[in-house]
């Protein structure tokens, strides 16, 4: 069930948004004014944000979006605002809105658009996650789990792992490695990517099954599973 946070100062208007979201099946939580629709978006795990554009005390609707964003929250936000005009709704979503819907409106728009973005999220977050086996790697935060168990990786690493994974059962040569994490067009005779392998195989397959970095003699390596 999807957890959606309604910051609306009209009660009425708010009553009718948590029914009908509660009948689609959402879990809607609602708050009537800025300081604390700004303190739980900030705080709290939502899948969508829909806030009024004109809200008591000193936070109004934007100037919530705006400091979502500059925390780094993505999560998405769709605007809901009597301010109609064709300039406020250019504004709202240049400040950070992801929709704009203006009252009055009907249930069955707003709960397309609460679906659209949704599900837009929950895919664009899904692309972020990449997976082989029991191993994991978050594009996004740069963690790697195997086996649940975290696996710490530096910056180099990273970049090669990330590189394996969107090349997932294929032959990957040394001078498409050179070329995709270290930025050189060109052999240096070093065996720079030997060192990188073995501490990423380690990380990796050490005391896992199965092996999922694999040495193709003569060739290169590959990332995958064994048949």
């Amino acid at each position: 069930m999807h957890n959606v946070l309604i910051v609306e100062d009209e009660i009425e208007l708010a009553d009718y948004l948590k029914a009908g979201l509660s009948a689609a099946g959402y879990a809607p939580t609602h708050l009537s004014d800025g300081s604390a629709g700004l303190n739980a978006a900030l705080t709290g795990q939502w899948d969508l944000i829909i806030i009024d554009r004109m809200l008591p005390n000193e936070f109004e609707g934007l100037s919530i979006v705006t400091a979502m964003r500059k925390a780094g929250l993505t999560t998405p936000v769709l605007a809901l605002s009597a301010l109609a005009s064709l300039g406020e709704k250019v504004r709202g979503l240049r400040d950070g809105c992801d929709d704009y819907l203006t009252k009055p409106f009907a249930m069955p728009e707003l709960l397309a658009r609460v679906d659209a973005l949704i599900r837009r999220a929950t895919a664009s977050e899904e692309s972020q996650l990449m997976k082989l086996a029991d191993l994991t790697l978050d594009l996004r935060t740069r963690e790697a789990k195997r086996s649940g168990q975290s696996i710490v990786l530096q910056p180099r690493e990273f970049r090669l792992l990330s590189y394996f994974f969107k090349n997932q059962d294929k032959i990957v040569t040394r001078t498409m490695l050179l070329r995709a994490v270290w930025d050189i067009n060109f052999d240096p005779g070093t065996n720079v990517i030997d060192v990188q392998i073995s501490r990423l195989r380690n990380k990796l397959d050490r005391g896992f099954s199965p092996p999922l970095l694999h040495t193709v003699r003569g060739a290169g390596y590959r990332f995958g599973i064994n048949e």
